[in-house]
């Protein structure tokens, strides 16, 4: 009795792709941050822009972003995993995203500029002199535009606590991250690296 004859499988790397690529291109704004209109939905609904609006005054002229969008493309730097504000020139280069969320978000040099307002010089010397002999970090006050800040984000959390009225406990997480540094002025943290140390606390619902 003769043996069947095998009948070979081609590989699958023999076969052509399922799908036509079409070299014109493509007519919509397409865009890589399709998450981002969700987390700003809910600053909007929170009333994050009018908050910042009462609470933060930094700008003397009326042109460019005002402080709301400052703040709110920070939220939407932090929440897409940017680390500086350098990382703002990737989202500058996606088209899709101004027309999800209304309006541009700032260059680097410009968002270092706001982020510079919330610096003080005289309140970071005022720190280091109230430091003892053995100490090496400091914590300066907050000024205005910081306590500003602080205000709006304890408003935010409020107006949370209101649309979950049921929710009487939540649990923080409160921690010192370390966040690396090259610049002249970073300390020594105490695990060895150069770098600053702000305090966060996460709060899970």
């Amino acid at each position: 009795m003769a043996a069947m004859k095998k009948i070979e499988k081609p590989s699958p790397t023999e076969l052509p792709l399922l799908f036509e690529i079409d070299p014109e291109p493509a007519q919509e704004v397409l865009t890589a941050w399709g998450g981002v209109p969700l987390v700003v939905q809910t600053l909007r609904s929170l009333g994050m822009p009018a908050s910042v609006k009462q609470h933060v005054r930094i700008k003397e002229r009326q042109r460019g972003f005002d402080e709301a969008t400052f703040v709110e493309s920070l939220v939407i730097l932090n929440a897409v995993g940017g680390e500086c504000a350098d990382d703002f020139q990737r989202l500058r280069e996606d088209a899709g995203l101004p027309e999800l969320i209304g309006h541009e978000v700032p260059s680097p040099s410009v968002a270092r500029t706001f982020l510079n307002a919330f610096h003080e010089d005289e309140k970071i010397e005022e720190a280091k002199k109230r430091r003892g002999p053995e100490q090496i970090a400091f914590i300066p006050e907050e000024n205005e535009p910081l306590e500003g800040l602080g205000l709006v984000n304890r408003e935010f959390i409020h107006r949370l606590g209101e649309r979950c009225p049921d929710q009487q406990i939540a649990t923080v997480d409160q921690d010192a991250t370390i966040i690396e540094s090259r610049k002249r002025e970073a300390l020594p943290t105490y695990e060895g690296p150069r770098g600053y140390q702000p305090m966060l606390a996460v709060w899970r619902r």
